[in-house]
């Protein structure tokens, strides 16, 4: 006798279990893509940034610092008195709004940052890093002779985030000049 037998699953799973695994899968993928390409890619762009940023307002300063001697006799070594400085004094205003007579374009000393123009109003942007907004150091090389304090003719801007540095308190050929120049 030939009897046709007709097999049949009995473990055969339900559809919403294959559905299931595959967005299991489908959201796995997702987050190994994310994690081994898009998430490092977005740091190192912001590392970059931050770099570029810091040492733009870094540029600022030394600026600010040269255009503070020229008018005091001596660097400083307080920003809040350089922010000032850039924020009232007359000439820090006109050495901005210079416009060069054949050419049209602005000659004033001063870099524009990455998402703005540079503007003295805008202080706060020289006073700190981007990246942890701590302020950038400055020191002047001071001494003091029989209780009179003498300010010298050097100075150092530094990153707190370690991005580079401007001048030198030591070596007089490195002043006014940026470590990343």
């Amino acid at each position: 006798m030939n009897f046709l037998v007709k097999k049949t699953n009995t473990n055969k799973e339900p559809w919403y279990i294959h559905a299931g695994l595959y967005v299991i899968i489908i959201i796995l993928s997702y987050i190994l893509v994310n994690v081994a390409f898009i998430e490092p890619n977005k740091i190192v762009n912001l590392e970059k940034y931050y770099k570029k940023e810091s040492r733009l307002r870094m540029l600022n300063l030394r600026e600010a610092e040269i255009l503070y001697k020229q008018k005091h006799g001596n660097f400083t070594d307080k920003i809040d008195d350089l922010i000032k400085f850039l924020k009232y004094d007359k000439s820090v205003i006109e050495s901005i709004s210079k416009i060069d007579s054949v050419s049209k374009e602005s000659l004033t000393p001063f870099k524009n940052l990455t998402k703005f123009i540079f503007s003295p109003k805008i202080y706060d942007s020289l006073r700190c890093s981007p990246k942890s907004f701590r302020q950038y150091k400055i020191s002047v090389d001071t001494s003091t002779v029989s209780e009179t304090t003498i300010i010298g003719t050097k100075y150092v801007i530094e990153c707190p985030d370690g991005y580079g540095k401007i001048g030198d308190l030591l070596n007089e050929a490195l002043k006014n000049t940026a470590s990343w120049e």
